[in-house]
């Protein structure tokens, strides 16, 4: 091979490097049109709330707008499965709760795997549970609320839209030995509203849901379902100081498809990162009775695998029958 040809070669090669290098990958690009931030409940209750606000921040960091897309049903299955079957091209993103984890065990013809079809990007903020009754409930404790439903076997109910609140208020029921019926609700908006217009006795819910009502004197607060009393409601007793062995949080959580290129994902994670750590996100969360935790992806993906599991032992535990 002459000098020649060899150079006349390398020029071409270097030509080739020079054009390639050139050209940004999809994640450079990214975002470069509107996102779709897909929520599977109903608006305006708590996790509708909580992706609205991450949202709005998440709009500014990526320079695009972030635009909410309600879909409710099954316990957030409806949007779940919306997303997981979504071109996994970060345009197209989920908010969820601890649902996702619930639901594997829960539903027997489920159409998507949460380990498998998603990208667990960052876990937003946490918020307890508490325990809350209608104030025509003639009960100002937990113990008093156990002793009334004993006596009445069957005739209280609770209304809830699935999720760790439903599984967390069955699990109750197995540990103080009650029966109260389950009214299931596309979303905890509507779920707040039969328990605030009297046509279901009590809830457990997480506490974004529950703080306005239980501030306006519409709900009474029993219990906290968490291992020590909340900041939020300091008075209000944990169910541990009741007798009751039980201590259940509610998470939120950025969801990807599972596809979505490595460079997008990490995008959105530092992007929803620097969003949940941000003074005016952690302010307006706070105040809604729940705290940013900003969990990175690794760390949230271990987290979700975690509580596939937990729900399955506790569905079993608490005898609920997958639909």
């Amino acid at each position: 091979m002459n000098a020649r040809y060899l150079f006349k070669n390398l020029k071409l090669l270097w030509a080739v490097f020079v054009i390639a290098s050139a050209i940004p990958s999809s994640a450079q690009l990214y975002p470069s049109k509107p996102i779709r931030l897909v929520v599977g409940f109903a608006p305006g209750g708590g996790t509708d709330t909580i992706a609205r606000i991450l949202a709005s921040k998440l709009s500014e960091g990526l320079g695009h707008a972030v635009i909410i897309d309600n879909r409710p049903g099954a316990n957030s299955n409806i949007g779940t499965e919306y997303v997981a079957k979504s071109i996994a091209d970060g345009y197209t993103l989920l908010f969820n709760t601890n649902a996702i984890a619930i639901n594997m065990s829960l539903y027997k013809n489920i159409r998507y795997d949460a380990l498998k079809d998603f990208s667990a990007i960052n876990m937003i903020a946490s918020s307890p549970l508490m325990l809350v009754v209608h104030p025509s409930l003639p009960t100002k404790t937990t113990n008093e609320l156990i002793k009334l439903a004993r006596s009445k076997p069957g005739q209280l109910n609770y209304s809830s839209s699935g999720g760790p609140q439903h599984l967390a208020t069955e699990l109750f029921k197995i540990k103080t030995k009650t029966n109260i019926i389950h009214v299931p609700f596309s979303g905890s908006a509507p779920a707040m509203t039969a328990l605030i217009s009297g046509e279901v006795q009590m809830t457990i819910s997480n506490l974004p849901t529950l703080l306005p009502h239980v501030t306006l004197g519409r709900l009474r607060p029993l219990g906290v379902v968490s291992g020590k009393r909340t900041m939020f409601m300091p008075d209000v007793p944990t169910m541990k100081e009741a007798g009751i062995d039980m201590d259940v949080a509610v998470w939120y959580g950025l969801f990807a498809p599972a596809a979505t290129p490595q460079g997008i994902t990490a995008r959105l994670s530092d992007a929803s990162i620097v969003a949940s750590r941000s003074a005016d996100v952690q302010e307006k969360i706070l105040k809604l009775g729940a705290e940013t935790v900003g969990m990175p992806a690794l760390a949230f993906s271990k987290q979700l695998a975690q509580e596939v599991l937990q729900w399955a032992d506790v569905v079993k535990a608490a005898g609920v029958k997958p639909d």
